[in-house]
């Protein structure tokens, strides 16, 4: 006698929807969390060791020294100051040198903290672009943004971005002025 098997199949799930579901679930993640963005500076690197770097010998007197110390505390020329002066300084600095050979030269210590070297970065960054600013709109009557190409290179040869920087275990703040040598590794403009 033959038995008979009954094949009993499973059901199967309708998963049609498991898709959009994982979908909506992926995008409603994304819309509610908070990604932290990166802070960054914008900056040329120096040339490498086959390019030539000019070197150009700088007047002590055209030469801003900021120093940020391992407690962060800010030195300009010697002189201790508040991170809220650092732009005011810097503006007063360019805006007094009537040469285009000048640098700005950023020592910082090891341990210095990061935010504190991007906040004096920004600061440094920010007097160069209200310098630019004020003469876009005495000379031209527009925002420096709303420049042409020719306008906008006038007005950064006349405030070129000049930043030397060094970093170093222990900072010695210099208190007698000397000449300096210094190797022009600017940024954009």
């Amino acid at each position: 006698m033959f038995i008979r098997r009954h094949h009993h199949e499973v059901p199967l799930l309708n998963t049609t929807s498991t898709a959009d579901i994982s979908f909506m679930l992926l995008v409603f993640f994304l819309m509610t969390s908070s990604m932290n963005s990166d802070k960054g500076l914008s900056r040329q690197l120096p040339p490498t060791k086959s390019e030539q770097s000019a070197i150009t010998d700088i007047n002590r007197s055209n030469v801003l020294q900021i120093h940020l110390d391992a407690n962060d505390a800010l030195w300009i020329d010697g002189q201790t100051v508040a991170d809220e002066q650092l732009q005011h300084e810097v503006e007063s600095f360019l805006a007094s040198r009537q040469s285009q050979r000048f640098m700005i030269e950023v020592t910082t210590d090891r341990r210095t903290s990061y935010d504190a070297y991007f906040n004096m970065q920004n600061t440094i960054v920010a007097a160069f672009h209200t310098l630019r600013e004020t003469m876009a709109q005495k000379q031209f009557g527009i925002h420096f943004t709303q420049c042409n190409d020719q306008q906008r290179n006038i007005i950064t040869q006349r405030y070129p971005l000049r930043i030397s920087e060094a970093i170093t275990d222990n900072i010695t703040i210099p208190t007698s002025p000397k000449a300096t040598s210094a190797t022009e590794k600017g940024g954009r403009p």
